[in-house]
């Protein structure tokens, strides 16, 4: 048989073509080495594909059983790194059908009737990706239960809460932790959503039209369950749609991003609460580095990784859109280029929720069973911060407000207090009674309740509030709703 006989006969397409593709196309082509790890999803699609065939009648059920025996050894095989996956059978579906061909022979051939690499691929994408949902919502529960066991800590430890990055009004250091455990709350109710709809079969849209085959594209949806949540089968509805559509990947790129950004909010604040000018926290020593030249530094290497890998997700997911943004109805090549932003988004997001799960809330020490290491909190610092920016200014107006002022002429009243307190440097809760009076005369002595951080915390006993009664209420309701 001729070179170029032998080159064609490794292709799965027919004998149309007078010449073997040169190697510089098949490597550029080839996904082979990065959608290898589609495989399991890729045999779980086949089985449940032949399962149906075989109902159908379409195939055997010798055909069937020799189909089962051939992916188990394949599954043996590349488990165990034996299988050779190889380029020229450019992705992981030729390859393991030419593998199941070679094992089993004929029926090997029968498997991919009534289907099309269009939507195979379609499928295996879907069935990996609902796993890594269903992992990546662990992680997230992980990582909000450990801001929950910081925070439980530190409800009555005050922290300057900042807008502009100036200091604002005190607020418990629990609930500014709990503000993370919202987002990423959400971030779990999101994934959820996008859950539902990557979890729709798009097997047996074929190419792009159908096929003429008597195909139980219900009965596949059921075998893999891509169901609903009560049990009805969710099944691709039109077969252009279903082998051109990366709605899927994008929504859930789109959902990562967000999350990846709430990573970098946390990121970015813990920065600053390890640096010298705050002092607020410290980062166990294995998440931070040192400097080559500066023996001093403990760096926060992590959180300004994860603040940097938030580009590379985002960045991801317009790289998505805009190998969407041009392409006509159905497949297009194009859509190769799916599948390396989706695999690194899954990556990233994933071992970013697991490093920040243990910085954050230490991890098991496996002879105490004791949870050991975790952000460490300085609360004389972060109440001394809380000290510098008069952060009851607040408190003073509305207890102007109480007394009977309107909250305008309040505002400027206590406008007038600050300055004098800026003047002599001290806070508000340190100038006399006397001086303080002078500002409106219905102050009287128990402003001086108000103005001391504790009693401004506690002030704002309020659903959704600082006071640390709310805020005990909040972590209760997280732990009842994450278990």
């Amino acid at each position: 048989m001729k070179q170029n006989q032998l080159d064609k006969k490794s292709q799965a397409w027919s004998a149309l073509f007078s010449e073997p593709m040169s190697d510089l196309v098949k490597r550029y082509t080839a996904s082979v080495f990065f959608d290898k790890r589609l495989w399991q999803a890729d045999i779980s699609g086949s089985l449940a594909h032949a399962e149906m065939l075989a109902a159908q009648g379409i195939i055997s059920a010798q055909d069937h059983a020799d189909i089962e025996r051939g992916m188990s050894q394949i599954t043996v095989e590349i488990e165990s790194g034996a299988f050779d996956w190889k380029l020229d059978l450019e992705d992981v579906h030729l390859n393991l059908e030419a593998r199941l061909t070679q094992l089993v022979g004929g029926a090997g051939k029968r498997l991919h009737t009534g289907r099309s690499r269009n939507d195979q691929v379609a499928t295996d994408v879907r069935l990996w990706l609902r796993g890594e949902i269903d992992l990546i919502a662990t992680l997230l529960a992980e990582l909000q239960i450990a801001l929950l066991e910081v925070a439980e800590k530190n409800v009555e430890v005050i922290l300057p809460g900042f807008t502009h990055l100036q200091v604002a009004q005190p607020v418990s250091f629990g609930h500014h932790l709990l503000a993370y455990v919202e987002m990423f709350s959400r971030d779990g109710e999101r994934m959820a959503e996008v859950r539902q709809r990557v979890n729709r079969l798009p097997l047996g849209a074929a190419a792009l039209a159908g096929t003429s085959y008597p195909l139980d594209r219900e009965r596949v949806a059921r075998t893999l369950g891509m169901v609903d949540a009560q049990g009805q089968p969710q099944v691709c509805q039109n077969s252009l749609d279903a082998v051109s559509d990366r709605d899927f990947a994008i929504e859930f790129t789109a959902a990562c991003a967000l999350c990846m950004v709430h990573i970098s909010r946390l990121s970015e604040e813990l920065v600053l609460w390890m640096s010298q000018n705050f002092g607020f926290i410290k980062i166990a020593d294995r998440f931070t580095t040192g400097s080559s030249i500066m023996p001093q530094k403990k760096n926060p290497d992590v959180p300004e990784l994860a603040r940097g890998k938030t580009g590379r997700v985002v960045g991801h997911l317009m790289g998505l859109i805009t190998l969407m943004k041009g392409q006509p109805l159905a497949y297009n090549k194009d859509n190769q280029e799916d599948k390396e932003p989706l695999f690194d988004t899954v990556d990233t997001l994933k071992d970013t929720l697991r490093i920040f799960a243990e910085m954050i809330g230490g991890q098991i020490n496996p002879t105490t069973q004791a949870k050991e290491g975790g952000i460490s909190v300085n609360a004389q610092a972060m109440e001394r911060a809380a000290l510098k920016g008069y952060a009851t200014a607040t408190d003073l107006a509305d207890y102007l407000v109480k007394k009977g002022l309107p909250f305008r002429d309040a505002h400027e009243t206590v406008a007038h207090a600050v300055k004098a307190a800026v003047t002599h440097q001290v806070d508000l809760s340190e100038l006399p009674l006397s001086v303080l009076q002078g500002f409106h005369p219905s102050i009287d002595k128990d402003v001086f309740d108000v103005l001391g951080l504790r009693g401004s915390l506690h002030a704002r006993n309020v659903l959704g509030g600082t006071a640390p009664n709310q805020v005990r209420l909040q972590i209760a309701r997280h732990r009842g709703r994450l278990g």
